[in-house]
């Protein structure tokens, strides 16, 4: 004899409190649901709303510095610890958990040119006005002591520093290019090519043999250490102020430059940007990946923060608040869930990464909603109602009108373009990309 026994999860229907509601089991067949569709895009929308209701990015501010900060760096193991180096030589390490500061010391005479973690989190580097290189140790708990372990006296003027991500190696940029071995005193590899100065210079967190800098006559130079020689250059029209590598594409990297855009560079075809990031309205100072490699975050003298998708051209967000001046320097934390910025007034800033999303610890349930939310935005989001909302951001009066003010200058510089291409001879003004008018020069 044959028995069919019947079997039920009680998740499926039992309370997880006795205050909750009963959960009632739903047949989803669509020829039950007719009207599904419109419930959706209602949901869409209220969704859209609520979250535009929700959006309260800045979280708070960590202030103390008495001169204006010049570099941050991250701790690479540790989520609460930062550093920060003002223009005065002093350096802070901040507890953000507790948004407090755990230490300060004065490290250089001058400036505070650079900082960087080395990979294990137990010391890092500081570099200053003085043409000195410091290595610091540094506790889990942020305590550090006032003397250096290490001091090596460079023969040139640091102007960055930044390490290698997985040997006792850093580099430092200023007349010229130099590896160092932390062992050692003298740079076992330098790097020149042309005159000007490097200002900044980053490791390739995937390639880690890689690195590349940014020159002040308007070029951006990639380097392999286990060369001899530079092995590309890029010229663009002005200066690059940061440079930032995709974490997880080995070949990506971004520039923040002076005319107000963002470059996105594959480096094995540097002839033209692969995007060009565009909404800011005065120089762009500093640029910062986040984990993911899905996003970037940047900073610049129109005194707000910009979020760009890498595949979009066009900011998601803009973060701004009334005392805030020129943004130097931005950070994404290794969690993915928070923004720092440091500005000309002496403060950095800590900013939620997506502006509505709840802090702490979510329910199930709460969970549940969120993803089912964002999965009808994402369903609607082409919708004329639910796009609009969305794209919706109140900004400073300045910025609206310069704004609105380049957007005119593009047009016209565009419509001048179609004038001399319709009224001279076929062929004599040929229609060049905009991204490829970007740069002006390569060199290999």
């Amino acid at each position: 004899m044959k028995v069919k026994v019947l079997c039920r999860n009680p998740d499926d229907y039992v309370r997880e409190t006795k205050r909750d509601i009963h959960k009632v089991p739903r047949n989803y067949d669509p020829g039950l649901h007719p009207f599904e569709a419109p419930r959706e895009y209602v949901r869409a929308l209220n969704a859209t709303k609520l979250e535009r209701v929700f959006a309260k990015p800045f979280l708070g501010a960590l202030d103390g510095h008495r001169d204006v900060i010049h570099c941050m760096s991250k701790h690479p193991t540790s989520l609460s610890l930062l550093l920060s180096g003002a223009c005065d030589g002093e350096i802070r390490i901040w507890n953000l958990a507790q948004r407090s500061c755990v230490k300060t010391f004065q490290a250089h005479e001058g400036f505070v040119r650079g900082m960087c973690f080395h990979p294990d989190g137990n010391n890092f580097l500081t570099c200053g006005g003085d043409s000195t290189i410091k290595q610091w140790r540094i506790t889990p708990e942020g305590d550090t002591e006032n003397e250096p372990i290490n001091t090596i006296l460079s023969q040139t003027l640091p102007l960055s520093i930044d390490h290698h991500w997985s040997e006792n190696v850093f580099s430092t940029c200023g007349e010229q290019v130099n590896i160092w071995d932390e062992e050692r005193t003298e740079p076992i590899r330098s790097f020149t090519w042309g005159v000007d100065s490097v200002h900044t210079v980053k490791f390739n967190p995937v390639e880690h043999h890689l690195l590349a800098g940014c020159a002040s006559d308007r070029s951006i130079l990639l380097y392999d250490m286990r060369g001899s020689a530079p092995l590309r250059k890029v010229i663009l029209k002005l200066k690059s102020n940061s440079i930032a590598w995709n974490p997880l594409e080995a070949f990506v990297f971004t520039v923040a430059n002076e005319d107000y855009n963002l470059y996105s560079f594959d480096m094995r075809k540097l002839s033209m940007p692969i995007n060009i990031h565009m909404d800011h309205v005065s120089a762009v100072m500093d640029v910062d990946y986040s984990p993911t490699g899905k996003e970037f975050v940047s900073g610049g003298y129109d005194k707000c923060l910009r979020i760009f998708p890498v595949d979009k051209g066009h900011s998601r967000e803009v973060y701004h608040t009334k005392r805030m001046q020129r943004v130097v320097l931005v950070k994404w934390s290794l969690d993915n869930k928070y923004i720092l910025s440091a500005s000309d007034e002496m403060n950095i800033r800590v900013w939620k990464a997506r502006a509505s999303e709840k802090m702490g610890v979510l329910r199930p349930r709460e969970k549940t909603a969120f993803n089912y939310n964002e999965k009808l935005k994402d369903k609607f989001a082409h919708h004329p109602q639910v796009k609009r909302i969305s794209r919706h951001r109140h900004i400073p009066k300045a910025i609206y009108h310069a704004a609105k003010e380049h957007g005119i200058i593009k047009e016209s510089k565009k419509r001048k373009e179609s004038n001399v291409r319709a009224h001279s001879k076929e062929g004599t003004v040929p229609h060049i990309p905009d991204r490829k008018k970007r740069v002006v020069a390569e060199m290999e």
